[in-house]
């Protein structure tokens, strides 16, 4: 991505202490557990680790690294019995969620050949969870249970693990990034308005406000021939562009791409949302005209733009494309009723990685329907299978709400006229998905993904405080 950015993660385990010096060889039994246990975690976050707790005074020093590290999720070994104060102290001042990993040693006891310390150290996991959940409630903490074992390996623990580093890389991205808005929403579209203020308040992503005047002078200081060159191939590779084109033919939008990519480094943003409305003529209709594929050249390496000022969806490309690496724009087409599919797509730019039946094509079209000027459109080819859609709308309080589906793409006619289309066969049909899609009041905007996606979305959604609405699977 053109901005990486890593999910911290604390992780701790908790014993009650009082077993220890009845039961020595139980430390360095845990102290290997434990070991063993960071070990499963992805080295795609970067672990905060609050050691093994077993005092009310250890389980603070460890909250207070965890404050310090602004960890996005914590992930908490239960090593075997222990009371709560082993971890209250550790999560209070914290604001994420916990995720109680209880995950015994042996598949199953040696009845006759189990001693006390045996038990306690490698087969009673499970007694305190009960315990740690109810403290969590009465603290107001959110919080999610994982149960398995080591022996002979987990492969279900091992996913959910991974799912929720994978959540957790969203909501450090939202608190390490930004958010650009170029130009305003669309007007008239009320339901993509936003206070981002609010937004910070309640998602941690900041907005960066840019005019066009701006924009229209990114490239101006762009000399770098060889860096032109290579973008300029880069966008050859990625698109077939109808008439043919040349290094020469994209050399002044592979100019803007340089330039926008220096921009989002500089600017440390990780989504874009613009709109552009005025008089379409000399700099701003060339940049307008080129404005879509240089976008979409964006979004392929992880900057989720939204066209029509649409913060909300540009978040919700965010998310998908940090967790399943697609994010695609839509909106409800059309409905076949003869086929009882829905037709799902968009126009402008779009995510190159998504087009997996076909190469993207560009070409140059007179309009915009909607909008200023013309210039070059894309579209993008989603295979047939699993797709996941998510949008992002809020409540009269302003309080966010994810709205899910998913669904199954299937291979048949398309339109023609330039823009990004999917037939999406949904479990409930068209006529009750279009229903309760609509009930649950989403902006006419969502993104879209490859595969199925819901349960690491919901994981998302518990690590941002966001409820989530899920329309069908």
């Amino acid at each position: 991505m053109l901005v990486e950015t890593k999910a911290r993660v604390g992780v701790f385990a908790i014993a009650l202490g009082a077993y220890l010096p009845q039961f020595p060889s139980l430390v360095p039994e845990f102290e290997g557990q434990f070991a063993d246990f960071k070990k499963t975690i992805p080295d795609s976050v970067e672990l905060v680790d609050g050691g093994i707790v077993t005092t009310k005074e250890a389980a603070m020093a460890a909250g207070d690294k965890f404050r310090a590290a602004d960890v996005d999720l914590v992930l908490l070994q239960m090593l075997t019995y222990a009371t709560s104060y082993n971890m209250l102290p550790a999560i209070r001042d914290l604001n994420v969620p916990v995720v109680l990993v209880n995950v015994q040693k042996k598949k199953a006891p040696d009845y006759a050949n189990t001693d006390t310390a045996t038990w306690l150290g490698e087969l009673y996991a499970c007694g305190a969870v009960g315990e740690m959940v109810a403290d969590l409630e009465r603290a107001g903490k959110r919080h999610a249970v994982i149960t398995g074992v080591v022996e002979g390996g987990d492969p279900e623990v091992e996913k959910q693990i991974a799912e929720w580093c994978t959540a957790a890389q969203v909501r450090r991205r939202f608190r390490d990034t930004n958010i650009a808005q170029i130009g305003r929403p669309y007007p008239g579209m009320m339901d993509l308005y936003i206070d981002e203020t609010n937004l910070y308040n309640r998602m941690g992503l900041y907005t960066k406000q840019f005019d066009w005047e701006k924009m229209w002078s990114i490239a101006d200081d762009i000399t770098d021939e060889d860096a032109i060159r290579a973008k300029a191939e880069d966008i050859l590779d990625t698109f077939d562009i109808e008439g043919g084109a040349t290094v020469e033919t994209v050399w002044e939008m592979a100019k803007y791409v340089v330039a926008f990519e220096k921009w989002v480094k500089d600017e440390q943003l990780a989504l874009v949302a613009s709109h552009y409305d005025g008089f379409a003529q000399g700099v701003a209709g060339k940049l307008d005209s080129m404005l879509i594929p240089a976008f979409s050249m964006l979004i392929k390496q992880g900057t989720a733009c939204a066209v029509e000022g649409d913060i909300k969806v540009a978040m919700a490309m965010s998310i998908l494309k940090t967790i399943a690496g697609t994010g695609q724009l839509s909106e409800m087409y059309s409905i076949d009723f003869n086929e009882d599919i829905c037709i799902i797509g968009h126009s402008g730019s779009g995510d190159a990685d998504i087009s997996v039946d076909s190469k993207p094509t560009m070409k140059i079209v007179p309009v915009f329907h909607g909008k200023t000027g013309g210039g070059y459109l894309t579209q993008f080819y989603p295979p047939a299978g699993d797709v996941t859609y998510l949008a992002i709308t809020q409540d009269k309080d302003g309080h966010f709400k994810f709205v899910v589906a998913e669904g199954v793409n299937e291979k048949g006619p398309i339109f023609t006229f330039g823009d990004t289309n999917m037939r999406t066969r949904f479990s409930i049909g068209a006529r009750e998905f279009c229903n309760r899609w609509s009930e649950a009041g989403p902006t006419h905007h969502m993104a879209a993904a490859i595969g199925r996606h819901i349960d690491v979305i919901e994981k998302v959604g518990k690590i941002l405080d966001i409820p989530v609405e899920v329309v069908c699977r």
